[in-house]
C-alpha cells in the first residue's frame, strides 16, 4: 500500500512535472483536495478522478476540513495504492500532507512525494523578486488569527490562502500592529495562470479588493529603516565584537546598573511631558540596556535573548489563565488576585517561598513607591485602617509628634512617620505618591522658571529679589495655569 502525494503546481496543466504526469497516467484512483483548480480539467484521463469539495460545503471548521480528508485517503489506501493530488507543491501550505504524512507513518502506510511548483514561484516572477532575499513565506491564516504579525519587518514577506475578504480583514488588522495603514502592498491574484494580477493598494484598503479568490496571497515589502529587534540586537552584538566599541567592549551588568535606572527615570519624565516623541526615544534607550545586558550575557557564556524571552512569554501566559486559560475573572483586582497567587505556587515550585509578604519589593524602588508598595501588600491581608478618617487623625498626631521632638535624630524619625503616613493617605484616597509628587516637581519647576524669566527680563536674578516679590510672581504664574 502506497500514498502517492503530488503537487498539482499553480494553476496551468503545463507547469506539471513530467513525474506528476506520469503518477497521475498510471492511476487507478486520484484523490482531488479540490476541483477548484485551473489545471483539473485538463488532467490525463483514465484514473477515477474523486474530490473532497464536499467536505468543504459541509464542515465550517478548517482543522476539522482537514481531518477529514485525510481520514478519506487513509480509508482508501488501506484497501490499496492511491494518488492524492493538491494544489500547488505538497510541503507548501497544505496543512492535510502535514496530517496525513504523520498518521500514514503511525499506520506503517508507504508514501511517495512528488513535488510540484508552488504558488511562491510564479508569484516571484510576477513581483520581480528574489525569495534569497530574506522573503518570509508565512500562512496567512495563521496571521488572520494573531493579533501582532510573526515577521521582521526588515525583510519581506508573503502570505499565501488569503483567499476572502474576511480573511484579508483579519490579515489587515494583525498587519497594523506593525506597519502602517497606508503601507504599500501587493495582493497577488491567480499566480502561474493567464488570469494572474498583481494588485498594489495601502494595506487598510486590502478587504476591499473585488478580485480576492481562493487563488489570492498579499505581498508586504519590506519595512526597512532598521526597524527590526533582530536588527538592533545585531548592532549591539556588533558594539560587543572584537572589532566594536571599546566603551561597550568594557561594560559589565554592574558598570550600566545606574544607566538601566537613569533611561528608566527618563520614561517616567516623557510620560509626566505628555510627549509620545520622547517616550519613543526613551522607550528605545531602556531596550537599550536590556539587550546590551543580554549580549553581555551571551558573551559570557549566561544565557542569550532566547532564554530571556522563552521565560517572560511563560510568564504572562502562565499568569493570565483567564486569557489562555480557562480561568473566569470578572474584575481588574481578580486579576491581581490570581496574579498573586501564581506567583506564590511558582515560588513554592522553586522552591524559593519568601519569609515575609513584604520581601518581593524590590529595595532600590523609590522610597515613596517602596512605602506604597509595602501598605498595599499589608492592606490585602485586612493589615489596615477601617476608615479614611483614621488614616487622617494618624497625620495630626505625626505632625505633633514632630513639633514635640527635641533632637536631630527623633525629627528626623518622626518626619519618617509622617511621610510614611502620608503615603498612606493618598492610598486611600486612590492617590500613587510617587506620580503625585513627579507631577507637584513639575509644577513647581515650571512656575519657578516664570519667576526666573520675569525677573530675567528686568535684568535681575531671584538673588536680586526678594520673597514677597518672588511670592507675587508665583501667584501669576499660578493663575497663568503653569
Amino acid at each position: 500500500m502506497t500514498i502517492t502525494i503530488l503537487g498539482l503546481g499553480p494553476g496551468h496543466a503545463e507547469d506539471l512535472t513530467r513525474r506528476a504526469w506520469r503518477a497521475l497516467e498510471t492511476a487507478r484512483t486520484v484523490l482531488l483536495r479540490t476541483q477548484r483548480h485551473p489545471c483539473v480539467p485538463d488532467l490525463p484521463t483514465g484514473p477515477d478522478y474523486q474530490s473532497f469539495d464536499e467536505i468543504y460545503e459541509a464542515t465550517d471548521c478548517f482543522e476539522d476540513v482537514y481531518a477529514a480528508i485525510v481520514e478519506r485517503v487513509l480509508e482508501v489506501a488501506r484497501v490499496g495504492d492511491v494518488v492524492y493530488a493538491v494544489p500547488g507543491d505538497p510541503r507548501v501550505a497544505e496543512s492535510t500532507v502535514t496530517g496525513l504524512i504523520e498518521r500514514a507513518r503511525e499506520e506503517r502506510i508507504a508514501v511517495d512525494l512528488v513535488i510540484g511548483v508552488s504558488f511562491v514561484e510564479p508569484t516571484l516572477a510576477l513581483l520581480g523578486i528574489d525569495a534569497l532575499d530574506g522573503l518570509q513565506l508565512v500562512d496567512g491564516l495563521d496571521v488572520a488569527r494573531m493579533h501582532h504579525p510573526p515577521l521582521n519587518p526588515d525583510f519581506p514577506a508573503l502570505l499565501g490562502q488569503v483567499y476572502s475578504r474576511t480573511v484579508a480583514s483579519d490579515v489587515k488588522l494583525t498587519l497594523m500592529n506593525e506597519y502602517a495603514d497606508d503601507f504599500r502592498v501587493a495582493l497577488v491574484h491567480s499566480a502561474g495562470t493567464p488570469e494572474a494580477r498583481v494588485e498594489w493598494l495601502p494595506l487598510f484598503e486590502i478587504d476591499r479588493s473585488q478580485y480576492i479568490h481562493h487563488l489570492t496571497s498579499l505581498y508586504v515589502p519590506a519595512r526597512g529603516g532598521m526597524s527590526s529587534f533582530e536588527q538592533f540586537q545585531e548592532i549591539i552584538a556588533h558594539l560587543r565584537a572584537p572589532e566594536g566599541c571599546p566603551w561597550d567592549r568594557k561594560q559589565t551588568h554592574a558598570s550600566l546598573k545606574k544607566y538601566l535606572l537613569e533611561e528608566a527615570h527618563e520614561v517616567l519624565e516623557a510620560i509626566d511631558s505628555d510627549d509620545p516623541q520622547a517616550l519613543s526615544e526613551e522607550l528605545g534607550d531602556v531596550l537599550l540596556q536590556i539587550v546590551l545586558h543580554t549580549q553581555i550575557a551571551v558573551d559570557e557564556g549566561e544565557f542569550h535573548m532566547g532564554d530571556v524571552l522563552t521565560a517572560i512569554n511563560r510568564k504572562m501566559v502562565a499568569r493570565h489563565p483567564h486569557v489562555f486559560g480557562d480561568v473566569r475573572v470578572d474584575t481588574a483586582d481578580d486579576v491581581v488576585t490570581n496574579w498573586e497567587a501564581i506567583k506564590q505556587q511558582e515560588r513554592a515550585e522553586k522552591g524559593a517561598e519568601r519569609q515575609s509578604l513584604l520581601d518581593g519589593i524590590p529595595k532600590g524602588l523609590p522610597a515613596l513607591l517602596h512605602a506604597y508598595d509595602a501598605q498595599q501588600k499589608a492592606a490585602k491581608v485586612g493589615f489596615d485602617w477601617h476608615h479614611v478618617a483614621d488614616v487622617v487623625a494618624k497625620v495630626r498626631e505625626e505632625l505633633d509628634e514632630i513639633a514635640a521632638a527635641t533632637s536631630d535624630e527623633a525629627r528626623a524619625e518622626e518626619m519618617g512617620d509622617f511621610l510614611f503616613v502620608i503615603v498612606n493617605w493618598a492610598r486611600w484616597l486612590g492617590v500613587e505618591p510617587e506620580t503625585a509628587l513627579r507631577a507637584a516637581n513639575a509644577k513647581f519647576y515650571r512656575r519657578f522658571r516664570f519667576i526666573e524669566r520675569a525677573l530675567a527680563e528686568q535684568g535681575r536674578s531671584p538673588a536680586d529679589s526678594n520673597l514677597d516679590e518672588m511670592d507675587a510672581l508665583w501667584n501669576r504664574a499660578k493663575a497663568a495655569g503653569l
